[in-house]
């Protein structure tokens, strides 16, 4: 990325490199530029990954208690997905 260029969101990364997975699926494009393309497409996914890993940090930090010991609870939105006739996913267990 260049000095002046802004940081795309993760929605834009995450576009941007699907794309690129699509591209590479098609196979019919030459040496360079299938490297190139995967070498974006590698930096675009590392983007991603740390930006889920910097939410997932930010979550945590949330979700402490006044000591400062995690706190877990059930994820609301599983709720309200087997309220609305979704499935529970409390039967899966792996």
């Amino acid at each position: 990325m260049k000095n002046n260029e802004q940081p795309k969101s993760f929605e834009t990364s995450l576009e941007s490199l699907e794309k690129i997975v699509h591209e590479l699926e098609r196979g019919d494009l030459p040496l360079e530029k299938s490297l190139e393309l995967f070498e974006q497409g590698i930096a675009l996914s590392r983007q991603c990954q740390e930006r889920l890993n910097q939410a997932e940090r930010r979550i945590e930090v949330l979700l402490r208690d006044n000591q400062g010991r995690p706190v877990v609870g059930a994820f609301e939105g599983a709720q309200a997905i087997s309220e609305e006739g979704g499935t529970d996913n409390d039967d899966n267990v792996f």
